[in-house]
């Protein structure tokens, strides 16, 4: 879960089973800390079926950019958590445009547990204040 998510209330990305979790968090770039920002093109640069597709009711994914990756585009990297939810609390949510598509699961939910995979990237003002802040609390 991203901040953005939590305080929409509601997060787009896929469920993962417990195992999957430590693959994924080793091997995905956002989640392990190599990528310091997010991309700046969509991730879709052509249809995932190779052929563009005519039927207005199709659920596939749109090929331009929706406002959550506007709003991300080329900026530093959030901070990620992973939240452990038991599946009788996956409730899916749906974009008021397409009722009939679901955007993401709820995040109005108990939660099991919480666990960091990586903090927000931090500018070099941003990291200053943060030895100073550091040095503050922690002593040296």
């Amino acid at each position: 879960m991203r901040p953005a998510d939590v305080l929409k209330g509601s997060s787009p990305e896929p469920a993962l089973h417990p195992e999957c979790l430590p693959y994924t968090a080793a091997h995905c770039p956002m989640l392990n800390g190599t990528a310091t920002h997010y991309r700046r093109s969509p991730v879709l640069a052509s249809h995932p079926a190779g052929r563009p597709c005519a039927d207005p009711a199709c659920a596939c994914p749109p090929r331009t950019t929706d406002e959550s990756h506007t709003a991300r585009s080329g900026s530093l990297a959030d901070r990620y958590e992973a939240w452990m939810i038991h599946t009788r609390n996956h409730h899916l949510v749906f974009a008021p445009e397409r009722p009939d598509v679901p955007s993401g699961i709820s995040l109005d939910v108990p939660v099991l547990r919480r666990r960091v995979l990586r903090t927000a990237a931090l500018t070099p003002d941003q990291q200053h204040l943060m030895v100073l802040f550091n040095a503050l609390t922690c002593g040296p």
